[in-house]
């Protein structure tokens, strides 16, 4: 197994369970806009807002600015912190950052929001970079972010990186950049989603997480 010097976290789903604040927000945007909420509500935690509103909802590329500017309005009120760390999270970064790993995030979540809410539960501390989308949209996909991320960290050797996340599409942003990734069963993914995949690694539990990266690196 590579030895892994610098791991990069998604948020929603990985290190907090955000799922309250973005359905309540989700909901309130489909209430405002007269749209019917679709069948599998939780599909939109954890792919971009402008993803899942025309994907799950249908809406053209007009509805779809409108829905996330009102989802926005009550998430920056209220929708921020209706959200939890997962037990063992802490105890997981701190094990990592204390074994020399360099830590980043790398989130579809615009990065102002991010920030606020790692800083909120006494996360923030353990990251070099906090990074996420543009709140205006123009950097979305979570390859974009993921580069994004990898510049600001001043990484240019992606031999020894490791994206960890709990949805495809933590999956497939990964592989687009060259990294391998760990997906998490702790958040919203499936077992199912992450082989169809091809994760890399699938884990069940924070501990397990820090095992394997910490476990890599001693062998080194």
């Amino acid at each position: 197994m590579n030895s892994f010097n610098t791991v990069l976290f998604d948020l929603d789903g990985t290190l907090t369970d955000s799922a309250p604040g973005i359905i309540n927000c989700y909901r309130h945007a489909l209430n405002v806009m007269g749209f019917d909420e679709p069948k599998d509500i939780m599909r939109a935690v954890g792919p971009p807002l402008y993803d899942s509103f025309a994907e799950l909802c249908g809406m053209n590329s007009e509805q779809v600015q409108e829905a996330v500017r009102v989802y926005r309005q009550r998430y920056a009120d209220t929708g921020l912190f209706e959200n939890n760390v997962y037990d063992g999270i802490p105890e997981m970064l701190k094990r990592l950052k204390d074994s020399g790993i360099k830590l980043c995030v790398a989130t579809s979540k615009p990065e102002i929001f991010a920030v606020k809410i790692l800083e909120k539960f006494g996360l923030a501390e353990f990251f070099d970079v906090i990074g996420g989308a543009d709140i205006n949209g123009t950097r979305n996909a979570k390859q974009e972010v993921i580069e994004y991320v990898l510049s600001r960290a001043g990484i240019t050797s992606r031999s020894d990186v490791l994206m960890v996340g709990d949805r495809s599409h933590d999956i497939i942003g990964a592989k687009q950049c060259g990294l391998p990734c760990m997906a998490v069963l702790w958040g919203y993914g499936s077992r199912e989603e992450f082989e169809q995949h091809e994760a890399d690694i699938i884990v069940n539990t924070p501990q397990e997480a820090a095992d394997i990266c910490c476990s890599a690196r001693s062998k080194r």
